[in-house]
Order: C-alpha cells, then structure tokens, then sequence
C-alpha cells in the first residue's frame, strides 16, 4: 500500500473514531423525561412526540414518566435530586420554573439553582372552554352571573394558567368564583363537560376530542390577540378584559451538574427535531408554536418569568399557598 493510500486509510478511521467518540459522550441507558402533569396533557403529548425523535437520534430510549402533583412540584422535586448524568430530563413550563415560586408558600426545589437550562421548546395559549349544554354562552354572561350570585360560578384549574387566569378574571370583574384545582386538565375538562364545574382555562391539543365530539366549545383565548388557530374566538383583550395576556410556555431542563457536552448534545438535537417541517406541523396542529434556545437564552428567560409571574399573582391578589 502507498504512503497516499495509508494516509487516506488512516484518514478515514480516524474520522470514524471522532464520529463515535463524539455520540459516546453521551451516557448509554435509557433517558427518563420526566414532565410535571398527568398523561393526555398537552405536556404529555408534546413530549411523547419529542422523546420519539430524540429516540432515533440518540440511538438509545427516551422514556416519559408522568409525575403530576402539587402544581408540578412532585416532578420538580424528583429530576432536581437526580444524578446529574443526563439520563434524566425535565420536560416542563411556566408552572414549574415561573410560577410557582410566587404561587408557593415553601418550595421544594430552586428552578433556577438546581436545574441545567438546555433549551426553549415553544409556547402555547389557553382558551375559555365550557360545556356545550352550559346556560352560559360568553364570558360576559359567566361574569354576570358571578356578579348576581357570589361562589355560584366555578372554574378548575390543572396548573399555573388555569390558577392565575381564574384569579385576575376574579380581580378584573370584582366578582366571587369558586376555584376547583385538578392535578391536571384532562380530568378537569371531562368535569366542566360533566356539568360539575362552570369553565376552565384548556389548550388545544386536550379540547380538541371535546371540541369535535361536540361536548365541549371555546368562548374565549386567554391572549391580547386571536388566535391564527381558532381565528373564530374573541381574544379576552377584546372582550373588554384589557391587558388580560397569559399564555404559557414549554422548556427542557437537567439536573444541575450535568456536564456541559451532554447539555451541548442535547440542544443541538432538540434544534434539529424542532426544525424539521413534519413536526413543526404537528406541534401546529396541537396549538403549539414550536421555537427553540441556547441553553443561556433559557436560563435568562427562565428569570425573567419568574417577576414577569410574580406579578401576574400579585396582580391577581392571589396568596401563596
């Protein structure tokens, strides 16, 4: 063989062994993405669909474990005291590291300290939903209704935006409602459907079987603006609730201490999923709007949020609990 030929030889088996070392940084073993509400959640659904591609990315499984509870704390809790070895994730949003810190009287974990940031995975509005044999056909007649009987009107709640956006219609109107919080918001929709609660706060990837069965219907989205998806319902701004704006958000996050090559490879395939068409069309037809990070971008927004939310509750006059 030929100096020429041994070096191109030498060449590619080296390009081969950086190409393996490189996909051998991360841990072998399946990868737990633990998310804070219960199966059938928007939450779920989204990261179902994320674990799937980051599956055949990886070469290895990504498993998603619902961990619903104590407004997502529970979950929180869990990946925040796990080995740092990237073989645990926390797919999350607003509730676990914006709100509650200000919805909480004590914490059980630090959504700033003791999670690695990786990236931004989207955000999502919430619409006014109630059932289709409701007495109640806009959000101006359940806000009549509140007025005239004090505790009368009821809403649920299955995490931040439900609790916060019950409270400041609360604190808008002057009226008494009762609030009625879920684990999650596929139990609560079957509820409000069931009569047993006047309306909830739903996005719509856990309407939308409501929606088509008939059971359930949108008065109102939660956001200054209609939505592109459901161009159709009048935006709470325009109902006369000015400024009422409360949209919510996904990120992915790791224990803190995870090293910085794995929060690197982690991002960089979280962009390439997030990028492709077939799933930015999915995550549009499920009412997402799909965008991504650098895991400094997320940390920073992550702060951020977290005053942006303690002013919506303070806003709302609601008290930690």
């Amino acid at each position: 063989m030929s100096y020429r030929n041994l070096a191109r030889l030498f060449a590619a088996l080296l390009a081969v062994a950086l190409g393996t070392g490189a996909h051998a940084q991360y841990p072998s073993g399946p990868v737990r993405m633990l998310i804070p509400f219960a199966a059938g959640s928007a939450t779920d659904v989204y990261a179902r669909l994320v674990a799937k591609h980051l599956s055949d990315a990886f070469g290895q499984q990504f498993i998603v474990e619902p961990k619903p509870g104590a407004n997502g704390s529970i979950a929180a809790q869990q990946v925040a005291k796990s080995k740092p070895d990237g073989l645990t994730l926390f797919f999350t949003t607003n509730t676990t590291h914006a709100a509650n810190p200000s919805l909480m009287k004590q914490m059980t974990y630090d959504p700033v300290k003791d999670f690695e940031p990786i990236t931004k995975i989207g955000g999502i509005a919430f619409f006014v939903a109630i059932s289709a044999t409701s007495p109640y056909k806009s959000v101006p007649e359940i806000v009549e209704a509140a007025r005239a009987q004090p505790g009368r009107i009821s809403y649920a709640s299955g995490n931040s935006v439900g609790i916060v956006s019950g409270a400041t219609l609360q604190k808008m109107t002057g009226t008494q409602m009762t609030h009625v919080p879920y684990k999650s918001t596929p139990q609560a929709i079957v509820d409000v459907i069931g009569g047993q609660v006047t309306f909830l706060l739903v996005d719509l990837s856990v309407s939308r079987p409501h929606l088509q069965s008939g059971r359930a219907k949108l008065i109102a989205v939660a956001t200054l603006k209609r939505s592109p998806l459901a161009p159709e319902i009048p935006s709470m701004d325009e109902l006369g609730y000015k400024g009422f704006d409360i949209p919510a958000w996904f990120g992915l996050f790791a224990p803190a201490g995870t090293p910085r090559e794995v929060i690197n490879r982690l991002n960089t395939e979280m962009v390439k999923v997030m990028s492709r068409p077939d799933v930015k069309q999915q995550l549009t037809a499920m009412g997402i709007d799909a965008y991504t990070s650098t895991p400094e971008e997320l940390g920073d927004y992550v702060k951020s949020e977290i005053q942006k939310w303690a002013r919506l509750v303070k806003d709302a006059g609601i008290q930690p609990e």
